[in-house]
Order: structure tokens, then sequence, then C-alpha cells
């Protein structure tokens, strides 16, 4: 389900939201899905519940998953998640652009890299 990288310079909690994000977004945990307890969940991964309470708080107030008292998290529908989380990612390449473009890279490599990225979708 989700993997940590204790490598990675990203917090354990922003690796368990972006895992779950992934999930969410790719259809792995569809609508109204139960995700798994914060109890459940910190014993599989062997970490501190309050790492997967702030993963989840996170999600719910970006509107990727809600929770019912009582009943646990569950994956939300489009609510607008997506349109944030596209904005996000947009200015995320747009910065990437920018340093490619500083770094030399000409406009034909950069279509080029998303052609090829594109062609390998499918």
């Amino acid at each position: 389900m989700i993997s940590l990288n204790y490598r990675d310079s990203r917090p354990i909690y922003e690796q368990i939201k972006d895992g779950l994000r992934k999930l969410i977004v790719t259809g792995a945990l569809a609508v109204d899905d139960k995700l798994p307890s914060v109890r459940a969940l910190a014993t599989q991964l062997s970490i501190n519940p309050n790492t997967i309470q702030r993963a989840y708080n996170e999600l719910e107030s970006e509107g990727y998953i809600y929770s019912v008292p009582g009943k646990g998290s569950f994956a939300a529908g489009n609510t607008g998640a997506d349109q944030a989380r596209r904005k996000e990612l947009e200015d995320k390449v747009r910065e990437l652009l920018a340093e490619l473009r500083y770094l030399g890279v000409s406009d034909e490599e950069l279509r080029a890299l998303v052609t090829e990225r594109e062609e390998s979708d499918t």
C-alpha cells in the first residue's frame, strides 16, 4: 500500500500523505473506500500514530478524504481538491522548466522530453 523511504528528505507524514493521495487519484482507493485506521496504519508502518493522524488531517483539509466520527476516514470524491493539486503541480513544473532553461536545455529538448513521457504512457 504505502512504502516509506527513510533516506527521503521529505518528512514521513508527507510521504504517507503523498502515498495515500496517489492511491486516491489513481483510483486504487475508490470514492467512499475506508482508509485503514490511524492505529492500524501506524502499526503496519511501525511509526507513531500521531504521524498518521497529521497526514490524515492534511488530506482532509485538502479535500482528498473525509472523516465520519466513530466510523473512520474515507476517500472523498472529486471535491475541488484536484484543481488545487493541479495548480500546485503546474507551479512545480514551471519552476522545473525555468531551471532547465537556465541550465541550457532548449525548448525543443523540453518538448521531446514531454513527448517521450507521453508516448511511454500509452
